[in-house]
């Protein structure tokens, strides 16, 4: 049986396709790499946030899949939006790689340590209200581009530091590049950092039943419950939120944060409970937030976008 696999053309991305090849090829089935440009490849000049989030790295791709062009998309599943077109999900979640964020600059060992008026370079609205709140002497500013765009922006001095995810760094063997890692307490991951999300026709059951060799089921659990809290507050990437799970003696905790776009209102809870009630732990925690006041903001910020 031999399997599509559709894909970005980004170091990253092939990265990530070629993992999932070689899982499946190990098990004995054919793959073949479609490699696929999509919208947010193309745009590199606007922060996502201003030009429709999540959703700009699938389209092209799920729309190869309903075409039946390709059988499987490999996505970073923190880039894929929580809703599908009619007869597509995700089918298999991988292995979760470190889901941090990176600290990398050639001037300081810190994000503490930057003074007034220095720059940080991330695009993320989610790290941008985080960093205010570490430091609030900080200034940061738009940063787009695979990987390697950003660090030879930072070489360039374009930027004092910038931040990246830690998972993506690893990848691509460049993980010596980050000079501190945040831990999950100090700043929220985005939703699913870290995850492999394999996304497929729901009805295709030879690759459903094929990479189930791809599928960690402690991963599903807790990307389950990320992506049902931010289903919950309908979010993406023109809002601040976060979330990360973990399970502990059995038991499923996830942390979850919403704030306004200037990280003044800052909206944090936790939740834990049985892992088979992930998706409602996901949703219990979003409601919590959005009652302590966090509708509000999001009305606001939904309302100017």
């Amino acid at each position: 049986m031999k399997i599509r696999i559709g894909t970005r053309k980004s170091k990253l991305a092939l990265w990530q396709a070629n993992y999932v090849a070689n899982k499946l090829r190990e098990n004995g089935y054919e793959v073949e790499l479609i490699k696929i440009t999509t919208k947010g490849d193309k745009i590199l000049d606007v922060p996502l946030a201003k030009i429709g989030g999540k959703g700009l790295f699938v389209k092209e791709i799920e729309e190869a899949l309903l075409r039946n062009e390709i059988d499987i998309a490999v996505h970073s599943l923190k880039d894929v939006p929580t809703y599908f077109p009619e007869g597509l999900g995700i089918i298999a979640v991988s292995d979760r790689e470190d889901p941090r964020d990176a600290f990398i600059s050639n001037k300081y060992k810190d994000v503490y340590m930057m003074d007034e008026g220095t720059v940080i370079g991330t695009s993320s609205l989610r790290r941008k209200a985080q960093l205010r709140l570490i430091n609030p002497k900080v200034e940061t500013k738009d940063l787009r581009g695979n990987v390697d765009t950003r660090l030879r922006k930072l070489e360039e001095n374009q930027y004092d530091a910038i931040v990246l995810a830690y998972a993506g760094l690893k990848r691509l063997g460049l993980d010596y590049k980050a000079v501190k890692i945040f831990s999950p307490e100090e700043m929220i991951p985005a939703v699913c950092q870290g995850f492999l999300g394999i996304e497929g026709r729901l009805d295709d059951k030879n690759v459903i039943e094929a990479v189930k060799v791809i599928n960690n089921e402690e991963s599903q659990i807790r990307a389950t419950a990320e992506r049902s809290f931010l289903a919950t507050l309908e979010g993406g990437c023109q809002v601040p939120i976060a979330a990360y799970s973990q399970i502990k003696e059995g038991k499923l905790e996830l942390i979850g944060f919403v704030s306004d776009l200037e990280g003044s209102k800052v909206f944090k809870d936790k939740i834990s409970g049985n892992l088979e009630d992930a998706e409602i732990l996901g949703k219990s925690l979003a409601e919590k937030l959005l009652k302590q006041g966090a509708k509000k903001v999001l009305e606001e910020i939904y309302g100017e976008n």
